[in-house]
């Protein structure tokens, strides 16, 4: 474990310390006012709105929240209380002081946050608009453009920015480069000048050249923020008169080497640097109606467990830097999974249950772009049906043991309706169609075994697991297959992992993401790169900033 004080992804708007909500109907405002002293680990100042780990740890909170406690708000406006500044990105001392690791982790939370933003605005109806009411740079930019809309004030001095490759020598970390051509169809040659500008594009420019959506002069942004607002706000089907579900603090023990919840348990192995992550299936009765998922609120089995997996996943990335290797394992009854399953495909288009299916559906993609080993073990008193089977595809390899003498102990897997598409990676695809790159007959052959528990040799037979060891092979194949991944170059393995688990067509997210990896596995690990102490230079103060390699 880390010396560096343990990061905690749990927070609430009475702990927020740079975030600040106001509710107005279906416009939530949604104010950066960063606490420059707030800075989640010592060594540098939040100033000009700069962010942190623990600045978007609120941010996804936030975030949540409004898509669970608040079911009437139809847009978020994200602004600025700073004055002349909206935000200037990533604080570059914080990564200046910052270990390879950590600023991995640390981009791919941002990414994934960011990502979010547009995950909701594309299922739940939950629409964003950026309204720009100061300097815009780096990582700020890069918030306001994964909301749907951005709206720059005109007042001759703010402007937006990415000035990564000009200032710092590095490549825009959350998404800039990408959401400027795919997103919003900036022209090659202009997208060219801007990102190579440090003073950035304001005004009518920005405009015309596709950077933000329209300008308002100081005397009428606001005005001009609540009607596009309001205008956002009409094409959502979010409910204006449903009652919200209180996300309550998680149940959870924090011990040395375990991380225990109700439904989740991870147990650490730091001899082997294994973690075995445990998803309990539901036990007993479960609400079936939409007034008793109401009732149950965030102890609803689904939200509860997927709540209690982000949070673990979330902690061991950044916590348990040295536990490359995660075994994936279940517990409990494939019927009680599958009638859970049930419910939520008969409500999925009540906004709860909706909001629940996108917490799973994030969680699971926080598995897919995690830079660990995953293995998934299916033994006896398994549980690997529809959702719970989702873990198990997600793995790089699943081992499934084989028991032909024994069927009343054999464990088995079934594929259900949620596996063609409920879950969908950020390839857009299943990870039933990423396994069989979308083929015809192997995605026939395993949808008309759909809904029949299957067998070790049957779900091998189907390429559904990669191996399916007998008893007497079972616990010499599974620890060999770990102790020689344990052994391997964790660098050379993330690589290779976010390239096998994204195959076939990319899109924007997967873009994001691969050049994100590219990004960090160039600039992080170079010695003197930006982030090595004593690797920049800073020359003048605040906004007129400036940096350059040292090579002494």
């Amino acid at each position: 474990m880390s010396a560096n004080p343990r990061v905690d992804y749990q927070t609430s708007p009475s702990q927020y310390r740079h975030w600040r909500l106001s509710f107005d109907g279906p416009v939530v405002t949604l104010a950066a006012d960063f606490d420059e002293n707030g800075g989640l680990r010592p060594g540098y100042k939040l100033k000009l709105n700069s962010y942190d780990l623990g600045v978007d740890i609120e941010l996804n909170d936030a975030v949540n929240r409004i898509r669970f406690e608040h079911p009437e708000v139809r847009t978020v406006v994200v602004t600025s209380l700073k004055d002349k500044v909206f935000c200037s990105g990533a604080n570059i001392f914080m990564l200046g002081v910052s270990s390879h690791a950590w600023k991995v982790n640390f981009c791919k939370f941002t990414n994934e946050t960011r990502n979010g933003l547009e995950d909701s605005s594309k299922y739940s109806g939950l629409k964003f608009l950026a309204a720009v009411n100061g300097a815009c740079a780096g990582g700020g930019y890069e918030l306001a453009l994964a909301c749907d809309e951005i709206l720059l004030v005109d007042d001759r001095s703010s402007a937006v920015s990415l000035p990564e490759v000009p200032l710092l020598g590095v490549l825009p970390g959350t998404g800039g480069l990408t959401r400027v051509t795919d997103k919003r169809h900036v022209r090659h040659d202009l997208a060219d000048i801007f990102c190579t500008t440090t003073e950035g594009v304001r005004g009518q420019k920005a405009k015309d050249w596709r950077l933000v959506d329209d300008i308002a002069k100081p005397a009428v942004f606001a005005q001009k923020v609540k009607e596009r607002a309001l205008a956002l706000a009409a094409s959502s089907d979010r409910p204006a008169d449903a009652k919200g579900v209180s996300l309550t603090p998680l149940d959870r023990a924090i011990e040395a080497d375990a991380l225990r919840y109700r439904y989740v348990t991870v147990e650490i192995d730091r001899a082997r640097r294994t973690a075995t992550f445990t998803v309990k299936g539901p036990q007993g009765a479960q609400p079936t109606t939409i007034e008793a998922i109401v009732a149950a609120g965030s102890d609803w089995y689904p939200l509860a467990m997927a709540r209690e997996l982000e949070d673990a996943i979330l902690s061991m990335r950044t916590n348990e830097l040295d536990i490359g290797t995660w075994l994936i394992k279940s517990v409990g009854d494939s019927a009680a999974v599958l009638a859970t399953d049930a419910t939520l495909l008969a409500h999925q288009d009540h906004w709860l249950v909706r909001e629940t299916i996108g917490l799973l559906r994030r969680t699971l993609s926080r598995l897919d772009v995690s830079s660990r080993s995953l293995f998934a073990l299916i033994e006896p008193g398994s549980c690997f049906a529809g959702t719970f089977l989702e873990l198990a595809l997600a793995c790089d390899r699943s081992y499934m043991l084989a028991l032909p003498g024994d069927e009343p102990r054999a464990p088995t897997i079934t594929v259900a309706e949620t596996n063609f598409g409920l879950y969908p990676m950020v390839t857009g695809q299943s990870r039933l169609a990423r396994r069989f790159y979308d083929e015809a007959p192997a995605m026939e052959a395993v949808r008309a075994k759909a809904g029949r528990p299957l067998d070790a040799d049957v779900a091998f037979a189907l390429g559904l697991v990669t191996s399916n060891p007998d008893d007497i092979d079972w616990a010499d194949e599974v620890r060999i297959a770990v102790e020689e991944r344990v052994a391997m170059s964790p660098d050379a393995l993330t690589g290779m992992e976010a390239n096998l688990r994204f195959n076939g067509q990319e899109n924007m997210f997967t873009r994001i993401f691969g050049r994100l990896t590219a990004w960090q596995n160039w600039i992080f690990q170079r010695p003197n790169a930006v982030g090595d102490k004593g690797a920049l230079k800073v020359y003048g103060k605040g906004e007129k900033a400036a940096f350059d390699w040292n090579r002494v």
